[in-house]
């Protein structure tokens, strides 16, 4: 609407400037003006409309030669109505078309000429957005790999341990890493997931743990199924839970309980992760799981997603993401 009401506008005040010209020659000034805007707004009008659906350019250039004078003998026709001056009989018939002619030839170069700078210029954001996602992508798919080596290093390292102590529990670890690779591997490389694919994910990740903690370990997830079915980013969730096993409730002698809550409004999707451990000490607030995942937060949406990490009373740590909806 803005462009349209632009075109309107500078077509208003060029045929102005065109009617003060040819008062200068010929008069009255109305006379001058009401033929002058009604020539100009007949080749706008017209000749907007084959530039925008005769796309070809030997076409448009053929369609042009017809529309141009068309629109110029409509625009006259009309200013002969309005003023109730002339007709297609007199002598300055000739010359006016050949004035109209003229301007008409100049407006249509440069409405064509705008348009092709326009185009250009969209042509050009458009790549640039493109190249910006691509990046971004890029950018995302490198951090995402960063996490899963992780944590196969460590269980293929405790495979290693079992695999002499007690060979039947190995096997049964490495069944479920099996599994765990088998929906991990496709979901973390999918552009689109939603919270309760990560959910299911995580419950197979923390059997695995479960192999190796025993009842040290206990885990409970409470999410409702509305809350599940929302957009999610793939592998966002399982740095928070490696963080709460290594850092709280490995180090505790007693083990401790995981509890992963989650709950969506309107605007905002908040998931916590809240274990029973040792709670917060020294720098486990800046580990590279932990900055991983506030990478990915900046970069998929800016200021508007976040992590925090807070110390329960009773002793645990609380993590919190807040991501827009």
């Amino acid at each position: 609407m803005k462009k349209l009401l632009a075109y309107f506008v500078s077509t208003f005040t060029f045929n102005t400037a065109i009617a003060a010209v040819l008062n200068l020659f010929m008069s009255p000034f109305w006379h001058q003006f009401v033929y002058s805007q009604c020539i100009g707004f007949s080749v706008l009008i017209i000749n907007m409309g084959v530039a925008h659906f005769v796309k070809r350019p030997l076409r448009r250039v053929a369609v042009l030669g017809i529309s141009l004078p068309g629109s110029v003998a409509i625009g006259m026709s009309l200013a002969f109505a309005i003023t109730g001056t002339g007709n297609w009989s007199g002598n300055y018939v000739l010359k006016s078309m050949a004035i109209g002619l003229f301007f008409g030839l100049i407006g249509v170069i440069t409405f064509l000429l705008f348009e092709r700078i326009g185009m250009e210029k969209k042509q050009r954001q458009m790549e640039q957005s493109e190249s910006e996602k691509r990046e971004i992508e890029a950018n995302l798919k490198l951090l995402q790999a960063q996490i899963e080596p992780h944590f196969l290093f460590n269980t293929l390292a405790n495979v290693g341990s079992l695999i002499d102590s007690d060979p039947a529990l190995a096997r049964q670890l490495l069944e479920r890493l099996n599994d765990w690779l088998r929906v991990a591997l496709v979901r973390a490389r999918s552009d689109s997931a939603v919270l309760g694919d990560e959910l299911d994910m995580l419950e197979n990740y923390l059997q695995i743990l479960k192999i190796r903690f025993g009842e040290r370990l206990r885990w409970r997830i409470d999410v409702a199924e509305d809350a599940r079915g929302t957009p999610f980013p793939p592998m966002l969730l399982q740095p928070l839970v490696e963080n709460a096993v290594r850092h709280g409730i490995e180090p505790k002698i007693g083990g401790g309980e995981i509890v992963i809550r989650a709950s969506a409004d309107a605007t905002t999707l908040r998931i916590e992760v809240c274990d029973t451990g040792i709670g917060l000490v020294g720098n486990e607030g800046g580990g590279a799981g932990l900055a991983n995942v506030r990478a990915r937060l900046a970069t998929l949406f800016g200021d508007n997603g976040r992590l925090t990490l807070e110390s329960k009373a009773a002793g645990g740590v609380v993590a919190t993401l807040e991501l827009p909806l």
